[in-house]
């Protein structure tokens, strides 16, 4: 027996059998992941390793090779990663810059680049830098621990299960992107993948909530009719969702376009974050508590045919 379906839903659409589409690319995509972090791992910011981290803000337009000589002519004796715009430069070294080093960029970038340049000068030891990513992944484990416990107490363990997977699926899928593409990792990323849990989680909270609701007054003798209730419950709630991730993700895709350079990480992570959790929320979370809840009584719930 089928339940019809709310003349409210206004997306006539099968999100429960297109998960499984959506399955297939975030398995591939996080194998993908696993193999690159095993490989390559992640390309550490200054944040995350020690070295030092010069930012230069700037009153013309300089080149990648006009920096490049400067720091040849200074003498620091250790290679450069070195990012040119047209109102700033960035100058990343691998070990800790000592004052004279420090007095002699800056002299020589004077004299030969801009006079009138102003200089952001961050250094970080070794042990400092290994106590920023103990930090961040904790910072990751408590928000996740907090939801588990927060969803748990306002639902049942199966929505927190399903919530806790959507959650860790868009952050790993995010930092698997990063690996893959060797972009930096920095605080401003740690920042970003707590933001994106924040937002996926409301997203899935919403669908949870209907589908909740929609329980009390539905027929769930079958598979089929717990399927169609998760169905409705997203059609229901799928405009809401897509305002909201849309609206953000305009916001985070101008900040890509014309921030900063410091801000660029955070608002790439933000934008790709946005979209992993605009869909797990959907054909991730919602048909893998359906999993889970066909299991509860197999004697109750079973598949028509």
């Amino acid at each position: 027996m089928n339940s019809k379906q709310s003349p409210s839903s206004k997306w006539d659409f099968n999100f429960v059998k297109a998960s499984k589409y959506f399955y297939t690319f975030s398995v591939i995509l996080t194998l993908a992941g696993i193999l690159s972090l095993a490989v390559f791992g992640l390309n550490y910011g200054v944040d995350f390793r020690s070295g030092s981290n010069v930012d230069i803000a700037v009153s013309k337009v300089v080149s990648k090779a006009e920096v490049q000589q400067v720091v040849n002519e200074a003498n620091l004796d250790q290679e450069a990663n070195i990012t040119a715009g047209s109102d700033r430069v960035n100058i990343r070294f691998p070990e800790v810059l000592t004052d004279d080093q420090v007095q002699s960029l800056q002299s020589t970038f004077n004299s030969q680049i801009d006079a009138n340049a102003a200089y952001e000068i961050n250094t970080v030891d070794a042990e400092m830098a290994k106590e920023l990513e103990r930090n961040a992944m904790l910072a990751v484990a408590v928000a996740s621990i907090a939801i588990v416990i927060y969803v748990t107490i306002r639902f049942e363990w199966r929505f927190a299960l399903s919530a806790i997977v959507a959650l860790l699926h868009d952050a790993f899928l995010v930092i698997s992107v990063f690996s893959i593409l060797r972009l930096e990792v920095n605080l401003t990323f740690i920042v970003a993948i707590l933001t994106i849990i924040g937002f996926s989680i409301n997203d899935t909270i919403v669908i949870f909530d209907r589908i909740r609701e929609n329980l009390r007054f539905a027929k769930k003798q079958t598979y089929n009719d717990l399927g169609e209730i998760v169905n409705k419950s997203i059609s229901q709630t799928m405009t809401r969702s897509l305002g909201t991730v849309f609206t953000v993700f305009i916001a985070a895709f101008a900040l890509l376009i014309l921030g900063s350079e410091s801000i660029r990480m955070f608002s790439l992570a933000m934008v790709i974050g946005l979209l992993f959790g605009a869909y797990s929320s959907i054909f991730i979370a919602s048909p893998l508590w359906l999993a889970l809840r066909r299991k509860k009584k197999p004697s109750a719930v079973k598949t028509t045919t």
